[in-house]
């Protein structure tokens, strides 16, 4: 008997504490994040994902950082997509800092001078491409991308898109 009045009253108590907590959540003001992804939904307490800036110009349609092994795809100055990694030039063969222009592309590209394919090839710079390749290892020249990044670079550019390389 003293068992049974004992659990009720603790029963009671955790309810009504469990009552009084839930009323406050509930009336708490929500918190304010920055968005996951541009113009994607708001997770209270998480920090943007994506950044809404590159270190490219306004201009550029794509952009890559050598220092870092990333590339970005551009509208006006607001990434689309990215960063999404990549690998460059091996010394010897570096893939050079500047401002380009889209060549031309191909779905897929087979290299005779490396006999080796390239698929989703985006060519800026003569001879460089966007491409899929392991970006865990050096290249050629070319920017080696993952199969979603080189993807994506292919249907998002065009040629004389605006192509700027930074360090």
């Amino acid at each position: 008997m003293i068992r049974s009045n004992r659990f009720r009253s603790w029963s009671a108590r955790f309810a009504a504490l469990l009552g009084a907590a839930s009323a406050g959540f509930l009336l708490a003001a929500p918190a304010q994040a920055e968005p996951l992804f541009p113009g994607g939904p708001d997770i209270p307490g998480v920090p943007a994902i994506i950044p809404t800036s590159a270190p490219c110009a306004p201009e550029a349609r794509a952009c890559m950082r050598l220092s870092t092994n990333e590339a970005w795809l551009m509208d006006n100055g607001r990434v689309v997509f990215g960063p999404t990694p990549i690998s460059h030039g091996m010394p010897g063969y570096e893939t050079p800092p500047g401002v380009f222009d889209v060549d031309f592309k191909r779905p897929f590209h087979w290299s005779t001078m490396h006999h080796a394919p390239m698929r989703w090839a985006v060519f800026f710079n003569n001879d460089i491409a966007f491409h899929v390749g392991p970006v865990e290892h050096t290249s050629h020249g070319c920017v080696r991308m993952t199969e979603e990044g080189a993807h994506r670079f292919f249907e998002y550019l065009n040629p004389g898109d605006r192509v700027d390389v930074v360090r």
